[in-house]
């Protein structure tokens, strides 16, 4: 091994600060200056730096109302994607999509739901929630409707129907077997 071959290193090791005279950083103040506030402790994350100054958290807008510490839940997008669980000229609703596991059971009912059409459908499917133009177009392309998400009469009368039809559906296949 010779020394002329050896690899150049320019990297020094780290100052340890207030370790004493052979940290290189002196002894007596350490590279922290002489008194002050910082030179003796850290200073908190909200210190303003006078009394008389208001605090920040005082400054911010103040929250009213019976649900202010409650957490805010922002809109559900679900994919057409999801929708692929439910079969030809089934109703998806909020109910549905919880029944479906593709919602979570916890959530709140007036939690606000939109569809999004980011990827193909093959099913036709009744909709009674808000969807994007996109989705809407694919919806009726695969020969579904979209039904209007505020008239929750409509949806009401759509599940009976399902209800009725299935029901009747049960009731031929044990004719026929029977």
């Amino acid at each position: 091994m010779e020394l002329s071959k050896l690899p150049n290193t320019n990297t020094k090791a780290r100052k340890r600060v207030g370790r004493g005279y052979g940290s290189g950083r002196g002894g007596h103040t350490s590279g922290r200056g002489h008194k002050g506030q910082k030179a003796r402790g850290s200073i908190g994350l909200f210190f303003q730096g006078t009394k008389f100054k208001k605090s920040l958290i005082k400054r911010l807008p103040l929250v009213r109302g019976k649900g202010k510490l409650s957490p805010k839940t922002g809109s559900v997008i679900i994919d057409l994607e999801a929708l692929r669980a439910f079969k030809a000229n089934e109703l998806v609703s909020f109910e549905t999509l919880q029944e479906k596991g593709i919602l979570s059971k916890k959530l709140p009912k007036n939690t606000p739901v939109k569809i999004l059409g980011n990827s193909p459908l093959e099913v036709s499917l009744n909709v009674a929630l808000p969807v994007s133009k996109k989705a809407e177009e694919k919806i009726q392309k695969a020969g579904g409707r979209v039904i209007e998400p505020g008239s929750g009469v409509a949806v009401k009368k759509e599940v009976k129907k399902e209800k009725e039809n299935k029901g009747k559906e049960k009731k031929e296949t044990k004719e026929k077997n029977g």
